[in-house]
């Protein structure tokens, strides 16, 4: 090989070098990006579950061009969020609840679901509660989340309790349900604390589920089940003796209690 061709080859070589540095230097954030999934990033109204939705929206920006409280924007790399997708931050602007959804209907992929007209019908996070911060809790009248919830008395109610700090008045403490909070964000956006007290995640990150393995009973209280056979676990293995310790509850009896026996209980 000639000093000419040695030279060309070397050049060649730092050119390919640095295209694949920088593709590294951009491709890496996009694909962290894909990746991430903040709990404070919500999807707008009639969003699908989250993965359809990813697979179906288009980063198109007509959702955010149609939310007239400017709610709404697209993720870029340095947001909590995939490149491109519509995402609000409720302590920031939350969701103001229009009534006709107009960011609905203009999406073009379904994205968001086209049958979706009724806002208060909206499961876009959950609310909750630092029952150590919120004033409320603390036996200080404030109550601000209850009285600007949108959905004020089905989203947020207030639980009266005594209040053992004075023994002479009550707390007011709002309680979150899950049924009809619609993730809107305008109680975590009024809430008077330097870090709100009352926060709204997406769903995964503060809903358990249940699964395929438990089902209600005829008393509204649930029961172990084998999937396979649809027979109640608890009853083979302890028939008719309720005294006997749950599936699982076995192994803690051996190490401190006896054998079969639910601590506490009377043999």
């Amino acid at each position: 090989m000639s000093a000419t061709d040695r030279r060309q080859f070397l050049i060649r070589t730092a050119q390919m070098a640095g295209a694949a540095a920088c593709a590294g230097v951009l491709w890496s954030p996009l694909v962290r990006s894909q990746a991430k999934a903040s709990a404070h990033a919500l999807r707008p109204p009639g969003a699908l579950p989250e993965e359809d939705f990813m697979a179906l929206c288009l980063k198109c920006g007509q959702c955010v061009k149609a939310c007239p409280f400017e709610t709404l924007k697209l993720a870029t790399v340095a947001d909590d969020a995939p490149i491109g997708t519509p995402y609000f931050i409720a302590r920031e602007i939350p969701c103001e609840m229009c009534v006709d959804v107009p960011c609905v209907p203009v999406c073009p992929s379904g994205a968001l679901d086209r049958e979706f007209t009724d806002i208060t019908k909206a499961r876009m996070g959950l609310a909750v509660i630092d029952p150590e911060i919120c004033l409320s809790m603390r036996g200080l009248r404030c109550e601000v989340c209850w009285r600007l919830c949108p959905v004020r008395d089905k989203a947020i109610t207030l639980n009266i309790v005594h209040n053992e700090g004075t023994n002479r008045h009550v707390r007011f403490e709002p309680v979150i349900n899950s049924e009809h909070c619609t993730g809107c964000g305008i109680c975590e956006k009024a809430c008077p604390t330097e870090e709100s007290s009352i926060r709204v995640l997406r769903h995964k990150f503060v809903q358990g589920r249940l699964g395929e393995h438990y089902s209600p009973s005829s008393d509204g209280d649930f029961k172990l089940q084998d999937v396979r056979r649809g027979t109640d676990i608890a009853k083979e293995l302890n028939p008719g003796d309720k005294k006997q310790a749950a599936p699982g509850a076995g192994y803690f009896n051996r190490r401190g209690g006896r054998d079969g026996i639910i601590p506490g209980s009377t043999p």
